[in-house]
């Protein structure tokens, strides 16, 4: 039997040059594209960079492989969820929901006080329904059509909606993220959500600010208005706009709050969509399949089936609106999946070759303070998001490894599990290979790396969490005379 040895530091500093290099690589070679394949290709070849050190060091390739299997499996939901968006979008697009959605916008809404009112709207919809997700796939695509009917920039918008879901979600009740931070770390829920609106609610007021400020700075077209109208007469002539078309949007909505397992949810959602796309869309639906050899069943039948798997297609003479609303499909969310497996094939190998454990136990040695503390926390977070591409393994992972330090410098632990909201949920619709960043540009339509600069409520909460951290502004002691709370169960992520 073969001995296996520690991955060494210089083991790991190669592991982490070659993703430096191949990651770098991609984004210079191929810009914007790269996440069409050059950085899958620079994730997988990491992680067989990494797969063949740790066979030098004793592994066997067989448990390699067994770990990456781990990995990937845990991404099933997720990819499934993701088909399952593209469906929905589809069918959301012929059933009239969003052009219905983007009608009643462009009436209601006005380009100088559209941003702030995105990012609220989105906090309202999320802290109802605990789902940035949901809220992104549903009322975020709606917003980001009208901001393409103002002639406002699509990259700040999705800055507004990822803001506004992320802030309610992170301190919704009902959040699967608020929930496991401090069910990792001992905390009780709702000490956790109090103790998070200390930071939460000024980087959420400072990103309303902002927002503001950048809508009534924009430069917004002097033939904006005209485009407006356009954009109406268009979506009335291709579409019957009527207000029980959103019944399929607030119907996903519902079944968010009720706590329905997202997959069931979403394809419901769908489902309910395709029937109001055969009861109300008839002219639409016949020319997006534009075959006049087919009966009226046959033609119906292929209509949903196409919208399902290809996505739909609008041809009404208006570029601006066609392009917009032709999305959609399981087809149109194929590369994501590609994208997160690839990711989770390099986190299995690294945590099976000790990459990701090796970066902790370098990081204990870091902390000095309780701000350094929360500091090397964060990083932590953010390092598991960077590596292995999981929101819910930034939580898990730090939380398990820092729960002690916390205790024995008599902090409480709704400070660690603030600190794992505050880094690792929020950073992850930023990292383009994450599954929550590749969701929202596949839902959003908009590149991560595009949006990232105005998701102003995910950047500025970290960096208040860390000068209150340093000032030690809000830091919650232990109770000395409380016993301290039992370790709670392993998680089983899914």
């Amino acid at each position: 039997m073969i001995k296996t040895k520690d991955l060494s530091l210089f083991d790991a500093m190669i592991i982490a040059a070659t993703l430096v290099v191949l990651l770098g690589g991609a984004i210079a070679l191929f810009g914007s594209d790269a996440l069409q394949g050059a950085t899958q290709i620079a994730l997988m070849l990491t992680g067989f960079v990494g797969a063949v050190i740790g066979m030098k060091n004793g592994l066997s390739w067989n448990a390699i492989e067994a770990n990456i299997v781990k990995a990937t499996s845990r991404t099933i939901g997720t990819n499934l969820i993701f088909l399952s968006i593209g469906s929905l979008i589809g069918s959301l697009m012929l059933s009239g929901s969003v052009p219905t959605l983007l009608y009643v916008g462009l009436n209601i809404l006005s380009a100088e006080y559209f941003y702030p009112l995105c990012c609220l709207i989105c906090a309202l919809t999320s802290l109802c329904i605990g789902s940035s997700w949901t809220t992104a796939a549903t009322v975020g695509v709606g917003l980001i059509g009208v901001a393409y009917g103002f002639s406002l920039s699509p990259e700040i918008t999705a800055g507004a909606v990822i803001s506004g879901a992320y802030f309610g979600d992170k301190m919704s009740p009902l959040s699967e993220t608020t929930n496991l931070a401090p069910a990792v770390t001992g905390s009780e829920l709702f000490s956790h959500i109090r103790h998070m609106t200390w930071v939460s609610i000024p980087s959420f007021i400072i990103s309303v600010v902002l927002f503001a400020i950048v809508g009534l700075t924009a430069n917004v077209e002097s033939e904006s208005q005209a485009q407006v109208e356009r954009f109406l007469v268009t979506l009335d002539s291709s579409f019957n706009i009527a207000w029980y078309n959103l019944i399929p949007i607030v119907f996903v909505l519902v079944l968010a709050i009720k706590r329905v397992p997202a997959l069931l949810a979403i394809t419901a959602g769908t489902l309910l969509a395709c029937l109001f796309a055969t009861l109300f869309q008839q002219p639409t639906l016949s020319r997006f399949v534009n075959d006049s050899e087919l009966g009226q069943t046959m033609l119906v039948i292929k209509g949903l089936w196409l919208v399902l798997f290809d996505g739909f297609v609008l041809a009404s003479g208006n570029e601006d609106v066609d392009s917009l609303l032709s999305r959609g499909g399981m087809s149109s969310m194929v590369n994501m999946v590609w994208l997160v497996l690839s990711s989770m094939m390099m986190a299995g190998v690294m945590e099976k070759v000790g990459f990701i454990q090796l970066i902790m136990r370098g990081m204990v040695s870091l902390v000095r303070s309780t701000g350094s503390l929360i500091a090397t926390t964060m990083t932590t977070c953010i390092g598991v998001n960077v590596l292995t591409g999981d929101q819910y393994l930034s939580l898990v992972l730090p939380g398990q490894m820092w729960q002690e330090e916390y205790r024995k410098r008599n902090l409480d632990t709704v400070n660690l599990s603030r600190t794992l909201e505050d880094a690792g949920t929020l950073t992850s619709p930023l990292i383009p290979w994450n599954a929550c960043g590749v969701f929202m540009a596949g839902t959003l339509a908009v590149a991560t790396l595009s949006y990232l600069p105005y998701c102003f409520f995910n950047l500025i909460n970290p960096v208040i969490a860390l000068v209150y951290g340093y000032a030690n502004i809000k830091i919650k002691q232990l109770d000395k005379l409380t016993p301290e709370p039992e370790s709670p169960p392993r998680q089983h992520i899914t």
